[in-house]
Parts: C-alpha cells; structure tokens; sequence
C-alpha cells in the first residue's frame, strides 16, 4: 500500500514527510541534467555543489522561481524522482498534499497538481504555506484568536492572520531569500568591481549578513573575479557594508508584514499584540530579522521550533484530513 506523503516543494529547499515516518528527505530544490542526453544526472544536494561548476552541456538548475515553476518538464521529474526515492511505483501510487505559495496564480496551482499527477500521484491536494507553517508550529488557528505567521523562504515572504482555521489578511510578495542573495551579488559587483556566484552570495549572507546590529560582528573575505582584468581576487566585507546592499529587500519583507497588520481587525489586533508574531522559513534565519520586524511592528516576534521543517510538518498533519470535506486544502 502507498505511503501518503506531504511534500513541501520550495523555491530552495524540499522536504518529503511520509506518513507514519515524519520527515524523509531534505535536500536542496536543484537538479542537475544533461542538455545533450536529457539525462537527470543528480538532484538535490549533490546537484546544488554543482551549480555555477559545471561544463557547457551540463545544467544544474532551479525548476522553480518566485515560488512558481518555470520548467514544467524539469519540475514534473524532479517530483517523480522524489515519489521514487520514498519507494512509490506504479503499483503503489500515493495521495499527496503539497505546499504552495498563497502567491501563485490558478494556472500555476493546476500546473504543481498536473506535475505530480503525472509523476505517479493518485491524487493531490495543495494547502497554503503560511497556513501549513502554522499547523506545524502547533498555533490554535481553530480557536477564534488572532495567530500571525511570516513565512520566508527562497522566492516568497508571506503574512497570515490566521483564526478559526480560516486567513483573515494575507500579504505575499515575491521577494526571499534569493533575493537577498542577488542584492549581494550586485553590490560587490557595483562597488568592488567583483563578480561572485549564488553561492558565495548565499555563505556571505550567513556567515555576516544582518538585518539589524548584532553583537559580535565580524568582516569577511569574499573571493570572486574581476570584472577589469578577469583575474581571481579577494576583498572583505563588512558587516555594515552587507546590511546595505540587503537593505532594500528587507524593507520590502517589513513593509509587507505590516501591511498585513494594518488590515487585521481590532480584536484580532490585541491577540498579535499578547501573542506575537511567528517566524518560520530558512529567510527568517537571518541574524537581526526578528529584532528588526519586532521593532518597526512593535509586538513581540519570534522564531517557531524547527522553522525549517514547520511547513511540511503542518502539511503532514493534514495528510489526517485529507478526505474530510472540512479541510483547508485549496481549491
């Protein structure tokens, strides 16, 4: 009999839970083909350290931007190869809850259903991730209390009001964590004359990026090409220097957080100001995020347990429901 499995398909990450079994796989939302053959050659991390590192006929590719997929074909394989490796086949086809950005349109919700119905899905039900992440996070969303969730991740940042199981506001952009990254990229390129991949973007954000000052900064040395004379070269960041090319995307994920308070109703308003707000997706691991939202909000606001796992955790636990007519699936 088929394992039913909730997937959470991000921009940078996806994560398998099976039912049963909890959370299976975790890797990194890349695959690796080859132009020439058309041959999966490698998905997941082993995809991911190939990116920017490989020869001309070799792609190591994300299949999804923005939350949205923009390789129909590379997506629907990649969600085959994930329903093999939890030890789906023809035989055994699984129902499936997948997690989506409450920011994509219809005609890209019918195309994550039509990917994985044809990768080998019985059938499949899509949940919003900020109402997923707060199941996950364990909020009371069925009593009528205000519970707030902002949900970072790779290509989106989404807001929910979230009481009595239904989103009373909700505010997504189309700005994460890559953005953050390419905000990076064109600073160093703009006032260092230095190119430097995704990747080196993405170290430098963790290793010394911040949204607000933190304790303990330090620089770092960042190596990349000059742009002049196409030789390898190395210059130091600084911390503050970092924090100003990431600035403009930060704005944006605050704003649209309070934009969605705004719209929240009074009573509604006192609970996020008792409760707080709740952190989840790997952008809002970024040092100084919470301080900085907690600031210009002026309400508590935390990370959730695991805030990398809450969303397909969330989606797991409503793999329970997944044939009651009162489910919060989309349509």
């Amino acid at each position: 009999m088929a394992r039913d499995l909730a997937i959470d398909l991000g921009t940078a990450n996806t994560l398998v839970y099976a039912r049963g079994q909890g959370i299976i796989l975790n890797e990194p939302t890349v695959i690796a083909l080859n132009k020439e053959t058309n041959e999966v050659l490698a998905m997941g991390r082993e995809a991911w350290n190939m990116i920017g590192r490989t020869p001309a006929h070799i792609v190591a590719a994300r299949p999804l931007r923005k939350g949205a997929i923009t390789d129909f074909e590379v997506t629907q394989r990649m969600i085959r190869l994930l329903l093999m490796n939890a030890g789906v086949n023809r035989f055994s086809r699984p129902k499936v809850v997948i997690c989506v950005p409450s920011a994509i349109t219809a005609v890209e919700r019918r195309a994550v259903v039509e990917a994985a119905r044809r990768a080998g899905a019985a059938e499949t039900r899509l949940i919003e991730q900020p109402l997923a992440a707060a199941i996950g996070a364990e909020l009371p969303i069925h009593e009528p209390m205000g519970n707030m969730v902002v949900d970072i991740g790779g290509g989106t940042s989404e807001t929910a009001l979230i009481s009595m199981g239904g989103v009373i506001s909700l505010k997504a952009i189309r700005v994460g964590s890559f953005d953050i990254d390419a905000a990076i990229q064109t600073f160093v390129r703009r006032e260092f004359g230095i190119a430097i991949g995704e990747r080196t973007a993405e170290e430098v954000k963790i290793t010394v990026g911040s949204a607000a000052f933190t304790p303990g900064e330090c620089s770092a040395e960042v190596r990349g090409r000059n742009l002049m004379n196409g030789l390898p070269e190395t210059i130091v960041l600084s911390p503050y220097e970092v924090r100003t090319a990431i600035g403009e995307a930060i704005s944006s994920i605050v704003d649209s957080v309070l934009s969605c308070l705004m719209e929240a109703p009074p009573e509604l308003s006192q609970d996020i100001i008792t409760h707080g707000i709740h952190m989840v997706g790997g952008g809002s691991l970024l040092r100084g995020l919470c301080e900085r939202l907690s600031q210009a909000a002026e309400v508590p606001v935390g990370l959730v347990d695991a805030p990398l796992e809450a969303v397909v955790m969330g989606a797991g636990r409503c793999l329970e429901s997944f044939d009651d007519v009162q489910t919060m699936f989309m349509e």
